[in-house]
């Protein structure tokens, strides 16, 4: 497992399908999610099965900058969707791991896969190139504050 990154981004959106919102900071609320998110204000767009969680989604910005020089897609901070955009870690390898995104505690619990709505939302063709590679959904087990530049790091 990689040693650990840290937080280049946070991103929310109030409601399905807005645009994503640039913060600095934001509080992650157990088995909710983060503050002002549309997911943890049940206002997101999901499948109905309780087993896939989203209190946070999780994306390297190691893939967003490979997905514009090897498939000439490039997304704006943040058109990925998710909400945590992390440097310096294979998010991959922590789906079933405790980590830690500052001083949140986190499970990953699986991929969060590129699917057909966002390929509309965003015009851009991106549900092939990102399969295995489009981020992390993670449960929040502890409260606190997630903020850029907050290190992010495998538990084992």
């Amino acid at each position: 497992m990689t040693d650990g990154g840290h937080v280049e981004a946070i991103h929310i959106a109030t409601a399905k399908g807005e645009p994503m919102t640039a913060i600095d900071r934001v509080r992650a609320i157990p088995d909710v999610g983060l503050e002002g998110d549309r997911y943890a204000t049940r206002n997101g767009t999901w499948s109905p099965d309780p087993n896939v969680d989203r209190d946070i989604t999780l994306i390297e910005a190691e893939v967003i900058e490979d997905l514009a020089a090897s498939d000439g897609i490039v997304l704006a901070p943040g058109e990925s969707r998710r909400n945590v955009t992390t440097r310096g870690i294979r998010l991959n390898e922590l789906v079933g791991q405790r980590f830690r995104v500052g001083d949140v505690e986190c499970v990953g619990t699986r991929l969060c896969e590129p699917c057909q709505y966002l390929t509309d939302l965003l015009a851009k063709p991106v549900l092939k190139p990102l399969v295995h590679r489009a981020g992390l959904r993670a449960k929040i087990l502890t409260s606190g504050e997630i903020a850029i530049g907050a290190a992010v790091v495998g538990l084992g």
